[in-house]
């Protein structure tokens, strides 16, 4: 069984990623969705719907009612919280973390913006020594307190490199926004920022619900001689309330496997350089 989906034909043969990231575009839509819909309109068993609706619901994308689902946090101001986000995507990010490193060299000053998938680059990130870090993000920041050995806090070595927050008002996100971060990003130049999103999207750009952690991003943007933005497939068609920068303005763009091709082949017209990162070995470490 075969259906056009999107322009994309045999939805049947479809990887559950693809399926999955078909299934969240279709509740973007409409806000809800009918499991019979949904394997209609990919020409899949309604068994299959139904394990792709799960895996969704695992990670805290959708919920699911009897028969169907609906998206959670679909409003453009909606914010969820540092600790919900992080459960979501993990294989993804960790594998776009690892991708993201490898743009990274001893002696860099590198800007880290707040966001679950900076957080798990920053995890990565720790084991390059000899760095300046800047950040806005406070779980990032305490992801360079301490790094290998013994010794050090929670009995870890410290990190043998510099880290600078911003300070600032702290937002449900753990970001550090508002004045004071727009007062300290300012006075700094960072060799290349990685940038977390909330949305990116072919019309909106790069977007976040909150406007005070738009206008600090903005700012820590024109700190930056280079940009990289980190943003699961998830991320691709989302639009929070505030536009800081258009899809241009990221001279490295990283985001994993699940990313439709429509959507690979718009990115790579309009950003630097995109990176696709495999979620297989990510996903079995």
């Amino acid at each position: 069984m075969s259906a056009q989906v999107d322009g994309v034909t045999d939805a049947a043969g479809l990887l559950a990623a693809e399926r999955q990231s078909h299934i969240v575009a279709r509740l973007r839509q409409g806000g809800t969705a009918r499991v019979r819909e949904l394997a209609h309109a990919l020409g899949v068993s309604e068994m299959t719907i139904r394990r792709d609706l799960d895996a969704l619901a695992a990670t805290g994308a959708i919920e699911k009612f009897y028969g169907g689902a609906r998206l959670l946090g679909t409003l453009s101001h909606d914010e969820p919280g540092f600790a919900a986000k992080q459960k979501r995507q993990s294989a993804e990010k960790a594998a776009i973390a690892a991708e993201a490193v490898r743009h990274v060299s001893e002696g860099m000053v590198v800007g880290i913006s707040g966001g679950t998938t900076t957080h798990a680059f920053a995890r990565q990130l720790r084991e390059v020594g000899g760095l300046t870090i800047v950040t806005n993000s406070i779980p990032v920041a305490d992801q360079f307190r301490g790094a290998g050995g013994v010794g050090g806090v929670g009995g870890k070595t410290p990190y043998q490199g510099t880290v600078l927050i911003t300070g600032g008002e702290r937002t449900v996100s753990d970001a550090l926004v508002g004045p004071i971060a727009v007062s300290a990003l300012r006075q700094l130049h960072v060799d290349l920022l990685f940038l977390g999103v909330h949305g990116a999207d072919a019309t909106a750009g790069l977007t976040t619900p909150n406007l005070l952690e738009s206008e600090v991003n903005q700012v820590f943007l024109s700190a930056a001689t280079r940009v990289a933005v980190l943003a699961d497939h998830t991320k691709w068609g989302t639009v929070g309330m505030s536009t800081f920068a258009p899809l241009a303005a990221a001279d490295l763009f990283v985001t994993d496997d699940g990313l439709p091709g429509e959507a690979r082949a718009l990115l790579a017209e309009q950003v630097g350089t995109l990176v696709v990162a495999g979620t297989e070995a990510a996903g079995s470490r």
